[in-house]
């Protein structure tokens, strides 16, 4: 199996999803925060199958209304972002290229 790398940007993303939801109703950011991370996990099987968007891999969260975009490097994928899908779009591409250095 693939090593997948959760880099402090697309960690700080999840925080952020977990700390929204749980302001909805507490416990939500717990099951939001274990439904991404689930979807992240599979990475380390499914990854590089995803259509890519902006220049990434970008997977779609299954409970989320999420994409989690990442990149294929040497010996592991790099989850980059994990960015809410009603977003201005304009804005994912401007935050993706940012984030791809």
């Amino acid at each position: 199996m693939r090593r997948v790398v959760i880099l402090a940007e697309a960690a700080e993303d999840l925080e952020q999803g977990r700390n929204f939801y749980d302001a909805q109703e507490s416990g939500i950011g717990d099951y939001f925060a274990d439904s991404l991370v689930a979807d992240i996990e599979s990475l380390a099987i499914y990854h590089g199958i995803h259509a890519r968007q902006f220049g990434c891999y970008r997977m779609l969260a299954h409970r989320f209304p999420f994409g989690i975009y990442y990149r294929e490097a040497e010996k592991e994928t790099q989850v980059l972002a994990v960015l809410d899908l009603r977003s201005d779009p304009n804005w994912i591409r401007k935050e993706l290229t940012k984030r791809r250095g």
